[in-house]
């Protein structure tokens, strides 16, 4: 009996580009590398617990510019890297984002960044 694959779900960016994986409730970069998950209720946090934004139903990372912070969440385990599929289905037909919403990972990257870059940014402050 064969074990089942998980479903990697590619995220987009508005340009349809696919810009991150999903392995519920895991999200990873493009490398395969931890960069955040997302609960149950779309909501997506980054590997050190910050709010970043909704998992829209394109499927797109989403926030609103105005958008307060959330409490930190304790972040899930560390999963191991991921090795991405070697093809991408084309990303969905995106609708125009509404004034004051933004695309992270197209607009704002940063909020999404890996464990040991997180690691690094804490050390400069």
């Amino acid at each position: 009996m064969q074990s089942q694959q998980p479903r990697i779900i590619p995220i987009y960016t508005s340009k349809g580009d696919a810009g991150a994986y999903l392995i519920f409730p895991y999200l990873f970069n493009i490398q395969g590398e931890w960069i955040g998950w997302v609960t149950r209720d779309r909501l997506v946090y980054s590997v050190l617990g910050y709010y970043v934004g909704y998992l829209s139903t394109d499927p797109r990372i989403l926030r609103h510019e105005s958008a307060e912070d959330k409490p930190r969440m304790t972040p899930p385990p560390l999963p191991e890297k991921i090795k991405g599929p070697p093809t991408v289905p084309l990303a969905p037909m995106m609708s125009d984002l509404p004034i004051g919403i933004i695309d992270v990972l197209q607009d704002d990257q940063a909020r999404l960044h890996t464990s040991d870059h997180g690691e690094l940014m804490q050390d400069m402050d």
